[in-house]
């Protein structure tokens, strides 16, 4: 199959942002002491690890090679709001940040004529995802007691204002690549559209 330089850059895209995380998780997983937590963190690690390597096979497998590109989302995300303060921090911005890819893979698998690869490689990563989302709602939960939950809520409110800014950041400045996915409304919809589908 012969993908246009849009879909192309987009799987690239997808490529580049799961790479981006494995090296975020595997940095946090290093820093945690033994506990159900670091070994979650340690499998988030590995399954964006295989999420790289999954759109680069299916990359492959429709007969091209993936297109290096600088930086990512998370990137801009840093750029944002900072490096997190601290373990809770951390959880926040991951729990906003999985949402959002959660709303932008839901979005794809809508679009009609998304190739049969693509589908089986997006479903394929979605089952994890949907496993992110959970064990850091749940960790965010049980930090309550140390944090305060209203210290969580605004961290979250904030990371998620920076998300949106983020977004519309991307959007500006990609909107044409991914104008392709078609229907109303934002291409990279806002995170509570679909990502509560944990």
């Amino acid at each position: 199959m012969t993908l246009s330089e849009n879909d192309l850059w987009l799987l690239s895209y997808y490529r580049s942002s799961e790479i981006n995380g494995a090296l975020f998780f595997g940095r946090v997983a290093r820093t945690l002491r033994g506990s159900p937590l670091q070994a979650n963190v340690t499998h988030h690690f590995a399954d964006e690890a295989n999420h790289a390597k999954y759109w680069t096979r299916c990359i492959e497998d429709l007969g091209h090679t993936a297109v290096k590109l600088s930086g990512g989302y998370q990137d801009q995300y840093l750029e944002a709001v900072g490096l997190p303060a601290n373990l809770m921090e951390v959880m926040a911005v991951t729990q906003v940040f999985e949402k959002r890819v959660i709303a932008q893979y839901h979005r794809h698998l809508r679009a009609g004529d998304t190739h049969p690869l693509v589908r089986q490689t997006i479903e394929t990563i979605m089952e994890d995802e949907r496993w992110h989302v959970k064990y850091v709602k749940d960790a965010l939960e049980e930090m309550a007691g140390r944090y305060g939950q209203e210290y969580i809520d605004s961290t979250l409110a904030r990371f998620t204002t920076a998300d949106e800014e983020v977004y519309a950041k991307t959007l500006a400045e990609y909107g044409e690549r991914i104008s392709f996915l078609g229907g109303r409304g934002p291409l990279l919809e806002h995170p509570a559209s679909d990502g509560d589908a944990a």
